[in-house]
Formats: structure tokens, sequence, C-alpha cells
């Protein structure tokens, strides 16, 4: 066994994927490396490593948010007339928000790309290392429910709390329950100042109020929520009319 397969070997068994793919190129093409330095070829290698961790983390974090939808910014349409600015969707994607916890409101009628937007923000919170989880309130009010059955409500409250970017889609589809006011008031407390929320409707901000349905809950949870928050107020008719006019033309 020679001392580069040995060394592949080693560097498999360190699980160091990255380096020993680096290192193979490097024997694979002598001319393009036989000439550099001792340590400039040690930091080719460590660069390699590095770059495939952050992929592997990128790809696990965009597995666990668990997107409705495959989006990405560069996928945003900016043609269809929407209210939507560019140079504001830009500003959000630096992530800045993200890291002063800071929230996003994303209104608009059916069929105005609000989701889209909201899944592409998400794939770039993801592109910059943070825990992103994407779901629908109603579903996120079953999971609850059926965590207070099994004992492990505070734990999935935990995991809420810990993840930095929440995509709440479908706020305001129906008025709020008891339980779930309660619910969403424990994961608003937990995040304020601390964690970003995302939230999703076709509901103007100014109609979130009656959907709470408790003016005691609506004040505390809404104070939390809107407190600090960021606006892309969607307007317009549906790009899905839009785009099946066009289809069938």
């Amino acid at each position: 066994m020679t001392t580069t397969t040995l060394t592949l070997a080693r560097l498999r068994d360190l699980h160091l994927s990255g380096m020993a793919t680096a290192l193979t190129q490097q024997t694979e093409q002598p001319a393009t490396y036989d000439a550099l330095p001792f340590l400039d070829r040690l930091a080719l290698l460590v660069e390699s490593e590095c770059l495939q961790r952050e992929q592997r983390k990128q790809d696990r974090l965009r597995r666990q948010a668990r997107f409705k939808l495959r989006a990405t910014l560069q996928a945003i349409d900016y043609e269809h007339p929407r209210n939507l600015q560019q140079a504001q969707v830009a500003t959000l994607a630096q992530g800045e928000w993200l890291q002063r916890a800071h929230n996003l409101l994303i209104t608009g009628p059916c069929g105005s790309g609000k989701t889209f937007i909201a899944c592409a923000l998400g794939h770039q919170a993801c592109l910059q290392g943070h825990t992103t989880r994407y779901v629908r309130l109603a579903r996120l009010f079953l999971t609850l429910t059926q965590a207070k059955a099994d004992g492990s409500y505070h734990k999935l409250l935990n995991q809420l709390a810990n993840t930095r970017l929440l995509i709440l889609d479908d706020w305001g589809m129906e008025t709020l329950t008891s339980a779930q006011r309660h619910d969403l008031m424990h994961i608003m407390d937990d995040r304020y100042q601390a964690a970003s929320t995302m939230m999703v409707s076709q509901l103007p901000v100014d109609q979130w109020y009656a959907v709470i349905g408790d003016n005691t809950l609506a004040d505390a949870i809404l104070d939390r929520l809107i407190h600090n928050a960021h606006r892309l107020t969607l307007k317009g008719e549906s790009m899905r009319k839009k785009q099946g006019a066009i289809d069938s033309s």
C-alpha cells in the first residue's frame, strides 16, 4: 500500500472526505500542484474540507426546514406587478434581520406568490447557516395537540424556541380556539427578541387582531409579533391565473 493510498484511507476513517477528495485531485494532476509549497497544498486540502462541511450543513438545514416549495431568491419573478420591490428583498437576503431577531410579515391575496417568497427567504437563511422550519399553522397546531397527548409538548416548544427562523404559513384562515391562542402565545413569548418568525397570510395585518379572538391575548401576541417586524405587502391579481391564461393561449 502506497503512502498516498494509506493517507487517503486515514482521512476517510477520520471523516475528512473533503481533504481526501482534494488530495486525490492533487495526486492526479501533479503538473498543477507539485510546484506548490507544502503549506500551500495543505491549505488547499483544509479549504476543501471546510467547503464540503459547509455544503453538508446547508443541505441538512434545507432538509430539516421541510419547505413546501423548492424556491430560491434567484427564481423570484419581479415582472409580475404585485408591489414587490427587488431592493427590499435584496436587503432581507443579507440576513441582518435574522441576526437582530426581527420578524417578517408577508401578506397578499391568494396566488400572489407569498409562499414562494417565504420559502426562498428561508432557503437563503439555510445558506447562511440558520436553523429554519416551515410549517402551515393548522399543521403546527395539530402537532402541538398531539404533543400534549403523548407528553412531548414542552420538548416541541423548546425545539421551536431554538429554531432561528420559524415560517408560519396560512395564518388567519380561521379564528383561533382557546388552546391555539395559548399555544401561539407560548411560541411568540419564547421567540420574542431571541429568534425570527415569518408570518404568511392572505389577511392584512390590521385584521389579525380579530383572528386571535381574545383581546388580552391578541394584544400580547401581536405586540411580540409586530414589534420590529419587516413587511412585504403583495398586491395585484393571482399569478396562477396569469400563468393559466398563458398556458391556455
